[in-house]
């Protein structure tokens, strides 16, 4: 099958576990495919997990106050299965969206793609530890949302691994200090899924920042920290000074410079 109609096929599947069977075995034969850069490109109107899941506004999600009990950690360990399901369909959409581009760009979103499906897989073991499944609990559309309001190559690299992906790395390593504080074993399950998660974020977070930079170099854009907050402000306005919390080390290894990390902080950080 051509490159583009594999990942199309993918891309609507809704099941997590067929999306990621197809998805093994496009896999196994990447990249020894055809390529028609040219094929119409789609523009996906709703997520793939409409069907099976109940979406909600972000702010009728429930709270957790605490990683203390099991409903909260259920309720917790969801949100992020959610969010590798949301990454699996974004890295795709990359390779599939943006055409004409070095051989680099697809080798990288596909395995940025295969590492959200060993996260989501993960995850999703914890959960059902836990007697849950993904779809037990009510989900939002902000990360299918961002790359609708993202379809340039610049505005998708600086909103999706740049913004989004990055702000995983400042809360994952806050959530990791909190689980620690919990002396049972499955708390230290949580910590070790995390961890993987977050030094293998920054690869992802790195491989966008490669192509964001590549797309100013591209189009003759100078002044690429400024054109990093244009970009997200379109999607995220008063982004600039509004991090309370950076993880400047994982930012840094990201690729971040200390111009943009001082610009995302609310306060005075020492960038190192």
């Amino acid at each position: 099958m051509e490159f583009f109609s594999w990942l199309v096929k993918i891309l609507r599947q809704s099941d997590p576990h067929k999306k990621i069977e197809e998805f093994n075995k496009f896999y196994a034969v990447f990249p020894n495919v055809a390529y028609h850069h040219d094929s119409v490109v789609e523009v996906w109107e709703e997520p793939s997990y409409a069907s099976i899941c109940q979406i909600v506004e972000p702010i009728k999600l429930a709270k957790r106050r605490s990683l203390q009990s099991k409903e909260h950690r259920a309720i917790f360990l969801h949100a992020i299965a959610h969010i590798e399901y949301s990454a699996i369909d974004l890295a795709l959409d990359a390779a599939y969206r943006f055409r004409h581009m070095p051989m680099q760009f697809y080798e990288d979103w596909i395995e940025v793609a295969a590492d959200e499906c060993r996260h989501f897989l993960m995850i999703e073991e914890l959960l059902h530890e836990l007697g849950y499944k993904y779809t037990d609990f009510p989900v939002h559309r902000a990360l299918f949302d961002a790359a609708l309001h993202s379809p340039t190559l610049l505005a998708r690299m600086s909103v999706v691994p740049r913004y989004l992906e990055a702000n995983g790395l400042d809360a994952n390593a806050k959530i990791i200090d909190k689980l620690r504080r919990y002396p049972d074993e499955f708390a230290k399950k949580m910590v070790a899924a995390l961890q993987v998660i977050l030094d293998e974020e920054i690869d992802h977070v790195k491989k966008g920042d490669f192509w964001f930079h590549w797309a100013c170099e591209h189009e003759g854009i100078e002044d690429s920290v400024e054109e990093y907050f244009k970009q997200v402000e379109k999607v995220y306005p008063k982004t600039k000074h509004s991090k309370s919390f950076l993880n400047i080390r994982a930012r840094r290894q990201a690729g971040f410079s200390c111009k943009e990390i001082e610009l995302l902080a609310k306060e005075r950080v020492d960038c190192g």
